[in-house]
C-alpha cells in the first residue's frame, strides 16, 4: 500500500535541530526512509506547499525545495474536494475541528486506498469517524 506523508513527518524529518531527536521522533524519521527506499512514498501539492511555507532564507528554501522534487504530486480532483468537504462537515457535526487541508488529505487518501503517515493526534480523532487508514510505524 501507498502511504501519503504528512507535513507533520517531513518537517520532523527535514527540519534542521540542534539537539538530537527522541526516540520516537528518530522512529518515525528512520520509517519514513524505509517507505522512501520501498517506493511508497506519496505527496500531494497542499502538503508541499505547507513543507515550504515560511521558510525565509532562500538558500534553505531551495534546499527543501530539490530534497521534495523526486515525489510527484498525486493529482488532487474535483471528488477528493467534494469528499473533504463532506468529510468537514461529518466531523465539524460530531464536535471535532480540523483544517480544511486535514480533511482533503484525508480525502484524497480514501479516494487513492492510501494510508496516512502521520503523529498529528487530530487524525486519529478524524479516523474513528472517518474510517480512513492511518499507517503505523513498523517496530525497530
Amino acid at each position: 500500500m501507498k502511504i501519503l506523508v504528512d507535513t507533520s513527518i517531513w518537517s520532523l524529518a527535514l527540519r534542521r535541530k540542534k539537539s538530537p531527536h527522541s526516540t520516537e521522533e528518530e522512529s518515525l524519521i528512520k520509517e519514513l526512509k524505509e517507505l522512501i527506499d520501498e517506493v511508497r512514498v506519496v505527496i500531494i501539492g497542499p502538503i508541499r506547499q505547507e513543507i515550504l511555507s515560511g521558510i525565509s532564507d532562500s538558500q534553505q528554501f531551495n534546499l527543501l525545495k530539490e530534497r521534495l522534487e523526486p515525489f510527484e504530486d498525486l493529482p488532487i480532483t474535483t471528488q477528493d474536494y467534494i469528499l473533504a468537504a463532506e468529510f468537514y462537515n461529518i466531523c465539524r457535526g460530531k464536535g471535532i475541528q480540523g483544517s480544511h487541508i486535514d480533511f482533503l488529505i484525508c480525502a484524497v487518501a480514501k479516494n487513492n486506498n492510501l494510508a496516512i503517515f502521520t503523529n498529528d493526534k487530530d487524525f486519529q480523532n478524524y479516523a474513528r469517524i472517518l474510517k480512513i487508514s492511518l499507517h503505523k510505524p513498523r517496530e525497530f
